[in-house]
């Protein structure tokens, strides 16, 4: 089966940055919606009207990828509106509640890059963000998208997702 529009596409994958540094790497198979809000475009591009054993090594400048860098979306907050315990990769959906930081995009996804006494560093750029990747992308399988994921768009959890949470210094799978 070719890969088209919509579908449901089983990959693995190694990801680094443009020195060679593993980022990531996915050795199991793992599936992605084809054609909704899985994948990134560029991967999308590659991927479009290739089959099983498709193999594709991607050079991905950060407008490609997570973004460009945004220092704007770099924050100070008083530890007193924090959980207690808060800790470096603790995240939150948004700024916390009762965040004394005004305007901050309440959309991101925050995650605490520093502890002080008495106040955290917040980061709502992606841990990607600003950076040039490079991807060898295998295709493992294709295969048809039911009917629930062609309404969701997804598949569930995009691994592209999930690279958001992984706390520092951690593997992402």
């Amino acid at each position: 089966m070719l890969i088209t529009s919509p579908c449901v596409v089983s990959l693995t994958w190694r990801l680094e940055d443009t020195q060679g540094n593993l980022i990531d790497e996915l050795a199991e198979p793992l599936e992605f919606f084809f054609g909704g809000d899985d994948l990134l475009e560029k991967v999308e591009e590659a991927l479009l009207e290739q089959e099983p054993g498709f193999t594709t090594k991607l050079h991905l400048e950060p407008e490609h990828a997570f973004g460009d860098y945004d220092s704007a979306l770099v924050f100070f907050e008083s530890r007193a509106v924090l959980p207690e315990g808060v800790e470096v990769g603790m995240q939150f959906d948004g700024p916390p509640p009762g965040s004394s930081t005004p305007d901050m995009p309440t959309d991101a996804i925050y995650t605490v890059t520093e502890v002080y006494p008495e106040h955290v560093v917040l980061d709502g750029n992606h841990p990607l963000a600003g950076m040039a990747l490079r991807l060898d992308l295998t295709v493992r399988d294709v295969r048809e998208a039911t009917e629930d994921e062609i309404e969701a768009g997804s598949v569930g959890s995009s691994a592209f997702t999930v690279m958001n949470t992984a706390p520092p210094g951690s593997p992402l799978h």
